[in-house]
């Protein structure tokens, strides 16, 4: 092999088994992580322990160096990527759907702070959270889903301890005011509630009116805690688990754009094309065109 060959780093390629395919499923990783070129999104809150080593990422609005021991929890609707890593890191973690994450019993300021792009980091981790992760992962990848709603209840049980032990919250996002903070749980319960129809219904043709009563809730007053508890509207929510769940189907051999858009829940090719550039920056077709033609290694491949 060519020595300049040889110093050539893998980097990340969205997997189409993997976390874009199922944007309403808890998935779990616990890999060598791969530089990442770009950018990329997803629609679950994401959680990341570093097993060994160190990482470097670039989010929304900060950055963030972490090292083996500590673990942190972040919005991934928002554009962000890990630029750089020492050669012996390892990490572990999962992708969190929001109707699981707004269940979380925690501080009352915390979802709000990081749906507005902050990122909570906590250096009270033990030795048993390596082989819980590792454990976590193998139970979702078991294919058994009385082993995959285990590992769920108990990686929320793991992230609710973080209320006990000292944490951080890093980047710009506002704290509530304490007159907003009971206010606020009580949103979180009835957004918990919408996110569980939306996840079962993203892909039919459902509006915010439907969401609503899903809810027991008036369209304009859901549309208002929605938007206040997650930064996004109703309509941006199931747009992007619908981009998340087109991505992974533009990286199939026979993906044609216009089934695509259909499969995912878009009406139309145009409002397909539109919404994906917002959020990625360029049209679907150069998305599976970049994809492909780019040489490079899937996480899958790495995991333990």
């Amino acid at each position: 092999m060519d020595l300049a060959e040889s110093k050539v780093r893998p980097v990340y390629q969205p997997n189409p088994t993997g976390v874009e395919s199922h944007p309403t499923n808890l998935m779990m990783f616990h890999a060598a992580p791969l530089v990442m070129v770009k950018p990329h999104w997803h629609a679950q809150v994401e959680v990341n322990y570093i097993v060994s080593g160190s990482v470097h990422y670039r989010m929304h609005t900060h950055e963030l160096s972490l090292k083996a021991g500590q673990m942190v929890l972040f919005w991934g609707g928002l554009p962000h990527f890990m630029d750089d890593l020492s050669d012996d890191a390892v990490y572990a973690g999962g992708h969190l759907p929001l109707m699981h994450f707004f269940r979380l019993r925690l501080p009352e300021d915390i979802p709000h702070r990081l749906m507005q792009g902050a990122t909570l980091l906590t250096d009270a981790t033990d030795a048993s959270d390596p082989v819980n992760f590792a454990r976590w992962n193998e139970y979702v990848r078991s294919g058994d889903p009385v082993k995959a709603q285990h590992a769920v209840n108990e990686l929320l049980l793991r992230l609710e301890r973080v209320r006990f032990d000292p944490y951080e919250v890093v980047g710009n996002a506002r704290p509530l005011d304490q007159q907003q903070d009971s206010a606020e749980l009580q949103s979180s319960r009835n957004v918990g509630r919408m996110c569980d129809f939306i996840a079962e219904n993203f892909l039919n043709d459902i509006d915010s009116v439907d969401i609503a009563a899903a809810a027991d809730l008036h369209p304009k007053y859901a549309m208002s805690i929605f938007k206040r508890s997650t930064g996004m509207t109703l309509n941006e929510y199931v747009s992007l688990l619908r981009l998340s769940y087109a991505q992974a189907l533009l990286l199939r051999e026979d993906a044609n754009v216009l089934r695509v858009a259909m499969e995912s829940g878009f009406g139309s090719l145009s409002a397909f094309n539109k919404s994906f550039r917002k959020i990625a920056g360029m049209s679907p077709s150069d998305f599976r065109r970049d994809a492909r033609d780019m040489p490079v290694l899937s996480s899958d491949a790495l995991a333990s």
